[in-house]
């Protein structure tokens, strides 16, 4: 119950946010709120294993990206300024967060693995998850509204399928050593909820895509976010942790919820920006 409460309370703020041009600030918002969110969760998963993550410089790395993510344009001489933006951002922060950690007495026995968290933090949750706002703010409205609902759509509606069918009939383990709880009848009930939303998809509000492009996408953002989820499950037991947080009632932290929408950001910008704006 508590799952529902919480989706019911956060959906309505999102559609808005995608739907209404003028709401497009309320989208960054709760993007950046995520983001920030995910990122503190990050590294108290870190601290967890005695590690020691240079927070503050993390922080502001990820403005940096998000900034680069947010003033996105996707024209092709625009896009290159951005691609090149990014490395040079990464370059920076590496080495600021290696001169950090020489410089600031920790022990350096946790030297390789404390600066690897700090770095690893800002890729996972921004780098991966700007390409959502990038998506808001690069495409028109038209368009990134339909990229985003088609987005949304599928990925929680196969979490959903997963989830349930999982639970009714969940019998082969998927990846007993990661996470217990995942099945491969849960990856079918995924598979063919994403495929039902992608169709749903097409007919309802999104024509422009075909359903021979929109089912291989969708199918691709299922196993996407399945290894996603599974990857969250990974960091979460390399920590020893059940859950990233206990900030989402019935869903445990942001990153328990952001799993498979990290590794799939990409996934739906790279592809919106090929087809409707090659």
């Amino acid at each position: 119950m508590s799952r529902i409460i919480t989706a019911v309370i956060a959906l309505p703020f999102l559609i808005a946010s995608i739907l209404v041009s003028w709401l497009q600030p309320l989208f960054v918002v709760l993007a950046a709120a995520a983001m920030v969110a995910g990122l503190f969760e990050f590294y108290v998963l870190a601290k967890r294993r005695d590690l020691k993550p240079d927070a503050a410089i993390g922080y502001l790395a990820a403005a940096a990206l998000f900034t680069v993510f947010y003033f996105h344009d996707p024209r092709p001489s625009a896009d290159l300024l951005m691609m090149q933006m990014i490395p040079l951002i990464l370059i920076v922060f590496t080495a600021a967060t290696l001169i950090a950690a020489t410089f600031r007495g920790a022990p350096f026995d946790k030297m390789i693995a404390s600066t690897g968290a700090t770095i690893l933090g800002v890729l996972y949750v921004v780098l991966l998850g700007g390409h959502l706002v990038a998506v808001r703010t690069g495409f028109n409205q038209a368009l990134s509204a339909d990229l985003l609902c088609f987005f949304f759509l599928v990925l929680m509606g196969s979490d959903t399928g997963a989830y349930y069918v999982g639970r009714a009939f969940g019998k082969h383990k998927l990846a007993l050593s990661i996470s217990q709880g995942k099945t491969w009848e849960g990856v079918a009930g995924g598979l063919l909820a994403g495929l039902l939303m992608a169709t749903i998809a097409h007919f309802w509000f999104f024509k422009e895509l075909p359903l021979k492009l929109a089912l291989p996408l969708a199918a691709v953002m299922t196993v996407v976010g399945i290894l996603g989820d599974l990857t969250e499950s990974a960091l979460k037991r390399s920590a020893g942790a059940k859950d990233a947080a206990k900030i989402l009632p019935g869903h445990g932290g942001l990153l328990d919820r952001l799993d498979s929408l990290l590794f799939n950001a990409p996934v739906i910008y790279y592809f919106g920006l090929i087809y409707f704006s090659g």
